[in-house]
C-alpha cells in the first residue's frame, strides 16, 4: 500500500488527469516535463547542513499520518521525505504570504485565517482547532482556579 503516498503527491504536482492515479515511481520526470529540473536537482544537494541531508522535521507526524490514511505502517522514506518537503514548502509560503498582509513582518493568527478564507475545508478545520485551544485555555484556568485557589 506504499503508492498512495505517491498518488497524493502525483495529483498535488500533476495538472493533467492521465497521471494522477499513477504512482511517482512510474512517471520520472525529465527537463520536458520541468523546465526547473535541473535546477530542482542542485538546490536539493544545497542545504545549509552542506552533506545534502537536512534534518527531517516532520518525519514521525507524517508516517503515522500516512499510516492512518491507509498508507502501509512503515512507509518509503522517500514518499516521507516528498510529503515532508510538501509540508515545508506549504508552511514556508504561507507564512511569507501571512507576513505581508497585517502587520508586515509579523505573523498572527488573524493573517492566517484571512489567506485560508476562501478554502472551506482548512477554515472549518482551523476554526475547530482555535475553538478547541479556547476550550483548553478555559479548562486549564479552571483547573488551575480550583486547586490553587486564585
Amino acid at each position: 500500500m506504499h503508492c498512495s503516498a505517491a498518488r497524493f503527491v502525483a495529483a498535488y504536482r500533476c495538472t493533467s488527469t492521465d497521471t494522477i492515479a499513477a504512482p511517482i515511481s512510474n512517471r520520472i520526470p525529465d527537463e520536458d516535463d520541468d523546465p526547473g529540473f535541473e535546477e530542482d536537482i542542485e538546490e536539493a544537494g544545497s542545504g545549509a547542513e552542506g552533506q545534502g541531508k537536512r534534518k527531517r522535521l516532520f518525519s514521525k507526524e507524517l508516517r503515522c499520518m500516512m499510516y492512518g490514511f491507509g498508507d502501509d505502517q512503515n512507509p518509503y522514506t522517500e514518499s516521507v521525505d516528498i510529503l515532508e518537503d510538501l509540508v515545508i514548502e506549504f508552511i514556508t509560503e504561507m507564512t511569507h504570504k501571512a507576513m505581508s498582509i497585517g502587520r508586515q513582518g509579523r505573523v498572527q493568527v488573524e493573517d492566517i485565517v484571512f489567506l485560508i478564507r476562501k478554502d472551506p475545508r482548512k477554515f472549518a478545520r482551523v476554526k475547530d482547532l482555535l475553538t478547541m485551544n479556547e476550550e483548553l485555555k478555559r479548562a486549564r484556568k479552571a483547573f488551575d482556579e480550583a486547586n490553587y485557589g486564585s
